[in-house]
């Protein structure tokens, strides 16, 4: 940082005079976004809109508790009739999290696909890509993890920008190395 302030004194005397705020933690994450007043605020139409995507997509009750980070029944069937009679309710940061990691995932599906119905099955249909190793990617959104959603999401924005590519030749006929493929001299 000094061979800046050097640089910027030698071309702008005034520079020097002007104090250069480093971003410090705080200024990267305003932890007001956390607050109870903003999850309140977010907390029922988030959870209105994932009960419509849940239904969209066929997830069962298994399945939606998964998402949501295994909260109790009970717990689960209180936050959704809450929200069908439109009272509110605060979710935890980690619920809110895995309904934007959905949000973004289904947002992302629509971008990609022209039919909802061919998103869907793209969703369960096993995929070659590395990340679900064969499996349906609606196995890593259902696997109960925030690490697999976010990773279905990270793949379908990756996707959207133009960054995926399918499996090529090279990738395909790979093998893994066994010992015998190791030479020591």
């Amino acid at each position: 940082m000094d061979y800046i302030h050097i640089w910027m004194e030698a071309l702008m005397p005034a520079a020097s005079k002007v104090q250069i705020k480093e971003a410090g933690p705080a200024d990267v994450l305003d932890l007001r976004r956390f607050a109870p007043a903003n999850r309140r605020r977010l907390s029922a139409p988030g959870l209105r809109t994932f009960l419509a995507i849940a239904d969209l997509w066929g997830l069962s009750e298994a399945e939606r508790l998964l998402v949501l980070g295994s909260p109790s029944r009970s717990t689960y069937y209180n936050w959704t009739k809450a929200v069908r009679e439109h009272r509110d309710i605060t979710l935890d940061v980690d619920v809110l999290t895995r309904i934007s990691a959905v949000l973004g995932v289904h947002q992302a599906l629509g971008v990609l696909h022209e039919i909802e119905r061919s998103a869907v099955d793209w969703l369960r249909s096993p995929h070659g890509a590395p990340v679900f190793g064969g499996r349906p990617p609606m196995a890593l959104v259902t696997c109960g993890t925030q690490d697999g959603l976010l990773s279905v999401r990270r793949f379908l924005d990756a996707a959207r920008g133009g960054l995926y590519m399918p499996p090529g030749d090279l990738d395909r006929d790979f093998r893994p190395y066994t010992d015998a493929d190791i030479v020591i001299t």
